[in-house]
């Protein structure tokens, strides 16, 4: 028994943590299965007399969530695609090139990682507004191609990457995207990685941005149609909230248990060398 203790001491001390965090999961998925009553009734016990699997497509038909499924995937998809491409090349031109007002441009990088995305909202809407692009998919996507603080991330897991690499690939007749694709890009896949964890989830679960920009059942997304059943007319109705938050998590939750062992070496490795 104490051998035992003193091989897995760290699995009893996780195992609360774990339960813990996986609570609240767990009082969605049964109130999700729930009747409006025993939501509310004190003498009704933790799990559901009968589980009420009729509340997701009645969830499901409140809006149409197969629409703001697509229009997630695409959104999420595009701005994780392009933002992977413009941190990689502003990060390799402010870790390993020279150009007048290097530190000046980096620096406000930087600036703009201490500002709350909330605080530019205004500016951002203006902009999308004068583009035209309001009520758009592109609308969701064209403010965040770009990313101050992955270009940070990258920035220094580049600079960690020694230099005599690279100088060995210029010798070998690389240019500045071969030496970027074939050297840098490999050893920094981790944090390549990290920050895409951190984008999916953050432009996955984003409700403000798209509720200021978008009027129309088209364009929209998914936390959109968690919000018209918070907000119906009698009160929300949480056996069909909790159902559609099901719906609604499920594919990250999926993505995460089918990539969890590349999801966890790339935080423990990112910035590692």
């Amino acid at each position: 028994m104490r051998h035992m203790l003193c091989k897995y001491w760290q699995h009893f001390v996780l195992l609360p943590v774990a339960l813990l965090w996986l609570s609240p999961v767990l009082w969605i998925g049964v109130t999700s299965l729930k009747t409006k009553s025993e939501v509310f009734d004190s003498a009704a016990g933790w799990l559901p007399d009968i589980a009420q699997w009729s509340n997701y497509p009645a969830a499901l038909s409140v809006a149409p969530f197969g629409r703001y499924l697509i229009n997630s995937v695409l959104v999420t998809g595009s701005i994780i695609a392009a933002q992977l491409v413009t941190i990689t090349l502003a990060a390799y031109a402010f870790a390993r090139l020279r150009f007048p007002g290097k530190n000046l441009l980096f620096g406000l990088f930087l600036v703009q990682i201490m500002f709350p995305i909330y605080a530019i909202f205004l500016t951002n809407f203006v902009t999308i507004r004068e583009l035209g692009l309001m009520n758009s998919l592109w609308a969701l996507i064209v403010p965040f191609v770009a990313s101050g603080y992955g270009t940070f991330m990258l920035h220094q897991a580049f600079r960690q990457v020694p230099s005599e690499l690279a100088d060995a690939a210029r010798l070998d007749g690389c240019g500045h995207l071969s030496t970027l694709w074939h050297v840098y890009l490999p050893l920094v896949k981790p944090t390549l990685v990290a920050f895409a964890i951190i984008s999916v989830v953050t432009h996955w679960n984003d409700y403000m941005w798209p509720l200021l920009v978008t009027n129309s059942e088209e364009v929209r997304t998914l936390p959109i149609g968690l919000g018209l059943l918070a907000k119906a007319d009698s009160g929300a109705d949480w056996t069909r909230l909790m159902a559609a938050t099901i719906v609604v998590v499920s594919p990250l939750l999926l993505f995460f248990v089918i990539f969890q062992r590349r999801f966890v070496d790339s935080f423990m490795h990112a910035g590692i060398k």
